[in-house]
């Protein structure tokens, strides 16, 4: 009896990572009995059928997991990961099988099986393909690589429609032999654009989802399963291939179809992506719900209503981090920017353009920029017909009256706005689960000193 007794005391237990955890038991022998979740009901390691098939799968599993995924999953990696990695394998499956149909039409128009090719020819078309490329790969980096972390899911977006693109003209460029170079030239700018756009997003995405300082784990688990998505559509490419290589409306309707799923996955996976970091597009929909109705949305609301499809061309409301020395060009106007506030940061309003400008200080750090950043939304709500509180409301309907208030004077009753503002703001910010220890707006690295205004005395 007190050997019995023994084996159903649990001395101690284990898990790994968020994995279903097995207890310890002694036997009457001293011997040590592990067991699903703390218990062993069949000490002599027999269990039923269906647990016994069910455990079978088990090792195979783990084995998968260990392999594809991330070490610790799910928890070390963020909630938004499966669901975002799924999407992700479907649309490289889709963009594989489209990527084999350009590059047969590009073969093709290279001479490929035609006696009468010049390999000097070919090799010279590829050659000047390659180039330009290249060279498209610096510019576009150079104009757009500050902007790839700020709004990383519709830079993801983008890229890979463009990436249909450029494989449409290469299938259409052996239609046209006389403008074949220059077809492959533009397509090839378009991949390699897509190759900056899309590898640099993919880091910044990759940050997102690592929660343990396992970005390279991450990263590399990723490539594992593009990897084998690509083997997969590979295979599936030596099928289609000869099914359609003499028939090219069946080509083409086979890359439209292709396409329609790779663009929809896209969109799938990069809408389910939920960054808790704000950038222009997110703290504008954050700040206006607050405004309209006293509370802050989650970060999966926010993303949810988040455009994925525009941003890239429109001109900017608000600009952070701007010189100084394009905010004031008198001692008056510097006198002006710093009366009111204890602010580390400068902003000019120009009311006709609709834009916001900031000039930061040496000392602002990221909540003093969340802040001068809605601070530049609100100036921008004053323009709008939305409801807002009371006190901003009221600035509105002084601003629209047209009573010829100067801009300065407006932010700096703002200022006295927000003083009250923010700090709510904030709070309901970190507690709805946002990021406010750092961010993803768009700061210019201009900083800037100046005399500080005398700070206001209470009576």
């Amino acid at each position: 009896m007190a050997g019995r007794k023994g084996l159903q005391l649990s001395l101690c237990s284990e898990q790994f990572g968020s994995g279903e955890a097995r207890g310890c038991r002694a036997a009457a022998d001293g011997r040590l009995h592990w067991g699903a979740g703390g218990c062993s009901g069949n000490p002599d390691g027999r269990d039923g059928s269906r647990g016994g098939r069910l455990r079978a799968f088990l090792p195979a599993l783990v084995a998968l997991q260990s392999v594809f995924l991330p070490q610790g999953f799910p928890d070390s990696v963020s909630a938004d990961y499966l669901s975002y990695q799924l999407w992700d394998s479907v649309q490289a499956f889709a963009s594989s099988l489209s990527g084999a149909l350009a590059t047969q039409a590009v073969l093709l128009g290279i001479g490929v099986g035609d006696a009468k090719a010049s390999v000097s020819a070919a090799t010279a078309t590829w050659l000047v393909k390659d180039s330009t490329g290249m060279l498209g790969r610096i510019v576009f980096a150079w104009w757009k690589g500050s902007q790839l972390d700020r709004n990383a899911k519709q830079w993801r977006l983008f890229a890979d429609v463009l990436n249909d693109v450029a494989m449409f003209l290469e299938i259409m460029a052996p239609m046209y032999p006389l403008c074949f170079t220059m077809v492959i030239c533009t397509s090839n700018l378009a991949k390699c654009i897509v190759g900056v756009a899309g590898g640099a997003t993919r880091a910044a995405l990759t940050m997102h989802q690592a929660r343990r300082g396992n970005m390279a784990d991450v990263s590399a688990k990723d490539s594992s399963q593009e990897t084998l998505v690509n083997l997969a559509g590979l295979l599936v490419s030596l099928l289609m291939l000869p099914l359609v290589s003499d028939r090219p409306s069946f080509s083409l309707g086979c890359f439209f179809l292709l396409t329609a799923l790779h663009i929809y996955a896209n969109y799938r996976a990069v809408r389910a992506l939920v960054m808790e970091t704000m950038n222009e597009g997110r703290l504008g929909l954050v700040l206006t719900h607050f405004l309209q109705r006293g509370e802050v949305p989650s970060p999966a609301s926010a993303n949810q209503k988040e455009p994925l499809w525009t941003g890239f061309c429109s001109s900017p409301s608000l600009s952070l981090g701007v010189p100084l020395h394009r905010l004031i060009s008198s001692v008056s106007e510097l006198q002006q920017l710093t009366e009111g506030h204890q602010e580390a940061y400068l902003l000019h309003w120009d009311q006709s353009r609709k834009q916001a400008q900031v000039a930061l200080s040496q000392t602002a750090g990221p909540e003093t920029v969340l802040r001068a950043a809605t601070h530049g939304l609100v100036l921008g709500a004053l323009q709008g017909d939305g409801p807002l509180p009371g006190e901003l409301d009221k600035l509105r309907k002084q601003y629209q009256s047209g009573s010829g208030q100067d801009s300065w004077v407006i932010v700096k009753e703002t200022h006295q706005v927000l003083d009250k503002l923010f700090p709510k703001f904030l709070k309901g910010l970190q507690d709805a689960g946002w990021r406010t220890e750092k961010h993803q707006l768009e700061v210019d690295e201009w900083r800037a000193t100046w005399p500080q205004c005398p700070a206001k005395k209470v009576l």
